[in-house]
């Protein structure tokens, strides 16, 4: 009498790859968030920016940014500075590139002394290149 060996097949073997669609979504969503937040980061500085019909966005590939507040304080890039420091500041940026642009955002309260002000420091600091930057004004309808 012979005895018989059963046959045992192999179980499937563990899968060593790593699955990607969990990643590539997380990524995704990642993107999508960043896209939608970072035009709100433009400026944290709450102004009254005063309307005109000629005003539109410019991309100017190197520029500082200047903002004069109700108060009449100064911040450079979004931070506080007095008008020796921005002078300073704005020294270095023109040696890096005279072709840097200035945008100067100005609250509509602000005296127009201390914008020339600011625009004096600018150009004594060798950028003569001055946006002034303003929100559209709105159109409103009237009723006929």
């Amino acid at each position: 009498m012979s005895f018989g060996r059963l046959e045992r097949s192999q179980g499937s073997k563990p899968m060593s790859d790593i699955n990607m669609t969990p990643l590539v979504d997380v990524m995704l969503v990642l993107v999508v968030i960043f896209i939608i937040t970072a035009p709100l980061m433009t400026s944290a500085i709450k102004l009254d920016l005063p309307k005109t019909e000629a005003a539109k966005p410019v991309d100017a590939p190197k520029f500082v940014a200047i903002v004069v507040d109700k108060s009449g304080q100064i911040f450079l890039n979004d931070q506080v500075t007095s008008l020796t420091q921005l002078s300073e500041s704005l020294a270095k940026a023109a040696q890096n590139s005279i072709e840097t642009e200035v945008q100067l955002r100005a609250d509509e309260t602000v005296p127009y002394g201390k914008v020339v002000e600011v625009m004096g420091v600018a150009q004594k600091a060798g950028l003569s290149r001055i946006g002034f930057i303003a929100e559209a004004k709105t159109e409103t309808k009237s009723p006929n």
